[in-house]
């Protein structure tokens, strides 16, 4: 078995607080997960649910690594906010990417900084 993670990229542009910003980082990693294999999500749950949150800079960098998750075969929750209570309608706001092998996440995001 190989080593498994979730990142979850989290926009730093927008002001949100951290009630909100813990929400839509919830958000995404499940959604993630429902967009993924249920054997690998089985593996990543039996070694502890690995997840790591990261920051961009914007919406098109979330954009952009989302096309690169997808093109490298890793499942992925790209969130766009409700606008309910904080953010206007449509905001994207987060994006996860995984569970997926450590090697292949980390050749997509592994420049990043800690959020």
């Amino acid at each position: 078995m190989y080593d498994l993670k979730q990142v979850i990229l989290v926009r730093t542009d927008i002001k949100m607080s951290k009630g909100k910003t813990a929400a839509q980082v919830a958000h995404a990693a499940v959604e993630a997960v429902f967009n993924c294999n249920k054997k690998l999500v089985s593996n990543w749950r039996s070694t502890g649910m690995r997840k790591i949150t990261l920051a961009v800079e914007s919406e098109s960098d979330l954009h952009r690594f989302n096309e690169l998750a997808i093109e490298n075969d890793l499942a992925t929750g790209l969130i766009k906010d409700a606008g309910h209570t904080e953010l206007a309608p449509g905001t994207f706001t987060c994006l996860a990417i995984g569970p997926g092998p450590v090697v292949k996440i980390d050749k997509i995001t592994g420049h990043l900084k800690n959020l």
